[in-house]
């Protein structure tokens, strides 16, 4: 009915006005598209209709993948805004659609990822009053704060640009994270005459504290022994991190979202067992981008040791204890100032090749004894080329490759943050394919999580990402049995799984499936996975592993 109206918006200039009226959701997908969002990942539903019908309205300037569950949409979403650290959006339905997301959303929310969800909602005029709507969920903006940067709900089609264009603001600025936009039914529908004058988002100059950066320079001048650890926050400032390690002879540790920040080949790149060591005998540390959070209330931290927190957040450095010197703003435009301040007060160092040597045989004597894990992971390391994405899992194999998979790129290596949710691996592997189509990207989980989101594979099929999984399947909640075993005298309890023939399984699908007994016959599947151009599922039949947390829960040492 208003096609003639959707022509011409694809031939707006920013700053016009529809010459017919459009609706709400043509006016909120406008936007999007000028804000340089090209892809939606998005399950629809009644209260998401006029969404979907201004989606296909706008054609080939914006693609829609639709997965098989919500929850999955809003994993694709994180997935794409991981690897790109771009601003990425899902559209869901009210209710149990909006809380089948909320795990997702939850850990784009520790993972600081930009996601916008857009989620429908009943009549506006019923909202809160508990009349048993389809989908109805009393307080949902109110639930959606709990988890998300902003919730925002769109009253009319003329507020929509400006809603949308700051959620995008507010996804992208600062300590990033999702934001919640929730538009009601009738209100997608109405239509109206609506200014598009919203400027494309461009990042703010950053402002540097020169004081603070002198101070700080000055500390790490005169450290003997100085440690640098990173986190999600520093993945954009490998460079810059590198040559400040370079200067002040100083290891990188970087954990989970800290992987890949400067590369495992670096020679002052360390694994967290051996910054462990390093951290009880360090005298400066400078973190950046980083929550600090294990460090600190695990590791200890003793009153000599002084601590330069760089931080986009004003309320991260002073969390556990006061900062000897806060660097609140960019990673990146702060490791530049303290490069161009440094040479001024450093001084001639050693390197500490020797040294690092020494502690990284140690780890290496200790990750021996981590089989199969160990052999596993370097033929996945074989088999993924050096530009490929890893994504891991809840899952015995994934826990050891936080300690030990090479890494040689920032954003290439993503693991699931604070939450370790199980399931979260298919949906942002997904999501990462989709963003990055020409680079491989392979996923890895255990029998357990993989069957949380087993039904994408047929997502997988249908939009060609072609990522190839692997289940590591020992039949078992592999943590939880092992918990059991250990501490409660060997009440086993609702920890041993069944599961179906996953080859079989894959093929159901259409997807190819694969099975690996061995370490060598795993390198050989995820490579004929790759060569497929297929979905791809390699089975791993395996029994109980090792256990990797004596390397990574660790004790106090200061």
């Amino acid at each position: 009915m208003i096609q003639p109206a959707s022509k011409a918006i694809a031939g707006l200039e920013a700053g016009d006005q529809y010459p017919a009226p459009v609706t709400t959701a043509d006016a909120i997908v406008e936007t999007l598209i000028r804000q340089g969002v090209d892809t939606v990942y998005a399950l629809p539903g009644l209260q998401s209709d006029p969404l979907f019908d201004a989606f296909y309205r706008a054609g080939d300037r914006l693609r829609v993948i639709h997965p098989r569950h919500e929850q999955a949409a809003a994993y694709m979403a994180l997935g794409a805004a991981l690897v790109t650290g771009r601003p990425q959006v899902c559209a869901v339905v009210p209710g149990p659609g909006f809380l089948n997301a909320s795990a997702a959303l939850l850990t784009a929310y520790s993972m600081n990822a930009p996601v916008i969800a857009l989620v429908g909602q009943i009549p506006q005029a019923d909202i809160d009053r508990g009349h048993g709507h389809l989908h109805e969920l009393h307080d949902q903006l109110g639930i959606a704060r709990h988890f998300s940067k902003q919730a925002t709900r769109i009253r009319t089609p003329q507020e929509a640009p400006g809603i949308v264009d700051e959620a995008i603001r507010s996804a992208s600025s600062g300590r990033q994270g999702p934001v919640v936009l929730e538009c009601s039914m009738d209100v997608l529908a109405q239509q109206a005459r609506i200014d598009l004058d919203i400027p494309p988002y461009v990042e703010r100059a950053v402002s540097i504290d020169v004081e603070a950066v002198d101070r700080a320079a000055r500390i790490l001048a005169e450290a003997e022994r100085p440690l640098i650890i990173v986190g999600g926050g520093a993945q954009d400032a490998g460079a810059q991190v590198a040559a400040l390690a370079e200067m002040l002879e100083a290891p990188v540790s970087g954990y989970r979202r800290g992987t890949g920040v400067i590369p495992s080949d670096h020679r002052l790149n360390v694994r967290l067992p051996v910054a462990h060591r390093l951290w009880a005998e360090a005298d400066v540390v400078l973190a950046i981008g980083t929550r600090l959070h294990t460090q600190q209330s695990m590791w200890g931290v003793s009153d000599d040791l002084k601590i330069i927190r760089v931080d986009i957040n004003p309320e991260e450095p002073d969390r556990f204890r006061k900062a000897t010197v806060a660097l609140v703003g960019d990673a990146s435009a702060y490791a530049r100032a303290l490069l161009e301040m440094l040479p001024a007060f450093n001084r001639q160092r050693l390197h500490r090749d020797g040294e690092l040597s020494m502690h990284n045989n140690w780890l290496a004597d200790k990750l021996r004894a981590l089989e199969p894990q160990m052999s596993f992971l370097k033929a996945l390391r074989a088999a993924l080329p050096k530009e490929g994405i890893f994504v891991d899992e809840v899952t015995q194999v994934g826990f050891v490759s936080r300690l030990a998979f090479p890494v040689f790129a920032p954003r290439s290596f993503l693991s699931p943050g604070y939450q370790d949710n199980l399931g979260w691996g298919i949906g942002t592997a997904l999501g990462v394919k989709a963003a990055m189509p020409d680079r491989p990207v392979l996923a890895i989980s255990g029998d357990g999580g993989f069957l949380y989101q087993v039904g994408e594979l047929a997502t997988a099929v249908k939009h060609n990402l072609n990522v190839v999984f692997v289940v590591f399947d020992n039949a078992m909640y592999g943590n939880v049995k092992r918990i059991q075993q250990e501490r409660y005298g060997n009440r086993v309890i609702a920890a041993d799984l069944a599961s179906p023939d996953f080859v079989k399984l894959a093929e159901s699908f259409g997807a190819m499936g694969l099975r690996a007994r061995t370490a060598e016959e795993l390198e050989e599947a995820v490579k004929a996975g790759f060569a497929s151009g297929r979905p791809t599922l390699v089975h791993v039949p395996c029994g109980e592993m090792p256990s990797p947390w004596p390397l990574i829960l660790m004790p106090k040492v200061r």
